[in-house]
């Protein structure tokens, strides 16, 4: 695990603690080839710079957010963006992290892209892209 992942892990209270390290692993494990970092405070993974998942302590809990999620035509990713293609799912338990769920969405967030890389050179519009 990035050692600033861990390290933004280790401040969180200890059940949130337990649901970003299962996150962290599963995330890395599923995306072997991403690149982690925290980007804007938080936990984010990137596939050739394009951001793809990440997740942040917010009031309702631990949000895992998939920057193309809207895209995965999954309704347990309820928690739509209304700007742009994200889509999430809050957590409060690590028991509700679900390892199928997880991979199931991995798996999907190398298929399906939308180039937030450059999306201030293209003034805010979104592009479909798929990194092979």
């Amino acid at each position: 695990m990035n050692k600033d992942i861990a390290a933004y892990n280790r401040s969180q209270s200890a059940g949130d603690k337990a649901i970003c390290d299962l996150l962290a692993s599963g995330i890395d494990e599923g995306l072997p080839q991403a690149e982690s970092k925290i980007w804007h405070a938080h936990p984010v993974w990137f596939l050739e710079g394009n951001p793809i998942v990440g997740y942040s302590k917010q009031k309702a809990g631990i949000r895992l957010m998939f920057w193309s999620g809207a895209g995965f035509d999954d309704e347990n990713l309820n928690v739509r963006g209304e700007k742009f293609k994200d889509a999430s799912v809050f957590y409060n338990e690590a028991s509700e992290v679900k390892a199928k769920d997880l991979n199931r969405w991995l798996k999907k967030s190398r298929d399906i892209q939308w180039d937030y890389k450059n999306i201030v050179k293209r003034k805010g519009k979104l592009v479909r892209i798929k990194i092979e």
